[in-house]
């Protein structure tokens, strides 16, 4: 049986995670060596050494659970222990969580340190595809089946956003809101499903205004202003935006070449996290550019692709939701890093430095590799029986 499962395994989106995540390393000892040095008085190969054990750890993670039958996760005990568990993280964070960047959304563990909330997005896709996957015959119903995971999606972005994180949060929400969407529900119930979002977030807003003086802090009205108009506040909060078009732009078609970026010299800040894609256009030009959406692209596609073949709601619904959380959070950080939407400190998948999110994405798609095998094994064997 294992040696037919390995006939159907996902080969194309194993290669494609791979070379991303190893095209992101090249990216990352590019743009991170000189910062890393005249920064951080680091040794100038640091943010990639730490790079590599993030991708030796995120290689194993999508082996294992491309090995794992996805079913399994739907197990009630499972899903119960998942919530509860990430709900208690998500607290705790407020007592014992290490602040970064202005949000209180990181343990400290040694000389580590984990973000929570990005496996939130996990938990959510697990959960919501779980419940909507087993309500499937009374899908329509308000009370029974609608009601209980949009109030669990709600209370963990609240959580999220308190820290706050708002990007984060949005993208749990933006994630949720997909897996709903393609859960089945007719269009009258799914106008309903709006109004309880309104009911909710009037009952949340009391909340926010406690903590408004967070929401609206100086920084991230400054984000705003600066990204309606990031030219007239150049020498402020509008630094990062203009620094980010001037790699973009003297990039052209090939680039300065690998290696050779002006703007990576202390003129853009973090170059190997939100703005590695302005060093990637910087240095190797549309091509590079064309090259590293491609693969994000694949992997977004061939995604809603399986969810179309998967046999049953619970792949389908994992598979959807896998692939929007990839495709939602390239959109934000090209948004960002591009103008078209205000910065908002969301790494680029598979190829910016960070373990958390490398880690997350990594299982996901081990996740996603599984339902394609899955789908293929019964298509190709069973169907034959």
């Amino acid at each position: 049986m294992w040696k037919r499962k390995l006939k159907s395994y996902d080969y194309p989106l194993a290669a494609v995670f791979s070379i991303l995540c190893l095209f992101g390393l090249m990216m990352i000892f590019s743009a991170s060596s000189v910062m890393a040095v005249q920064r951080w008085g680091l040794e100038s190969g640091y943010f990639y050494d730490k790079q590599k054990l993030h991708i030796i750890f995120a290689f194993i993670a999508f082996g294992f659970m491309s090995m794992v039958p996805y079913q399994r996760l739907k197990a009630r005990r499972f899903q119960f222990l998942m919530i509860s568990g990430m709900v208690l993280t998500l607290f705790l964070l407020f007592g014992f969580g290490k602040v970064s960047n202005n949000a209180q959304s990181w343990f400290q563990i040694g000389a580590r340190s984990i973000q929570p909330s990005e496996f939130a997005k996990l938990v959510i896709i697990l959960y919501m595809s779980a419940i909507f996957s087993k309500k499937q015959k009374n899908i329509n119903s308000l009370n029974n089946s609608i009601a209980p995971p949009v109030i669990v999606l709600f209370f963990i972005c609240f959580l999220v956003a308190l820290q706050p994180d708002f990007g984060t949060a949005a993208i749990i929400f933006a994630i949720g809101l997909t897996i709903v969407l393609t859960s089945g529900i007719k269009m009258k119930k799914l106008g309903k499903f709006i109004v309880l979002i309104g009911i909710f977030t009037l009952l949340l807003s009391p909340l926010l205004l406690w903590q408004r003086d967070e929401i609206l802090s100086e920084e991230r009205m400054g984000r705003l202003t600066s990204y309606l108009d990031p030219f007239k506040y150049e020498q402020g909060d509008g630094y990062h935006l203009v620094n980010s078009y001037l790699a973009i732009g003297s990039g052209g078609l090939t680039g300065r070449g690998l290696g050779q970026s002006v703007q990576k010299l202390g003129y853009l800040p973090e170059p190997h996290t939100d703005f590695i894609m302005a060093i990637i256009a910087e240095e190797l030009g549309i091509l590079g550019v064309t090259f590293a959406i491609g693969g994000l692209l694949f992997i977004v596609l061939h995604g809603l692709r399986v969810a179309m073949r998967s046999p049953d709601s619970f792949g389908s619904m994992l598979a959807v939701g896998i692939s929007s959380m990839i495709g939602i959070q390239a959109f934000i950080n090209l948004g960002g890093m591009s103008g078209v939407i205000p910065i908002t400190g969301v790494p680029l998948p598979f190829i910016s430095y960070g373990g958390s999110s490398l880690l997350l994405l990594s299982i996901s798609l081990g996740i996603l590799a599984n339902v394609s095998m899955q789908s293929k094994y019964e298509k190709n064997y069973k169907s034959q029986k």
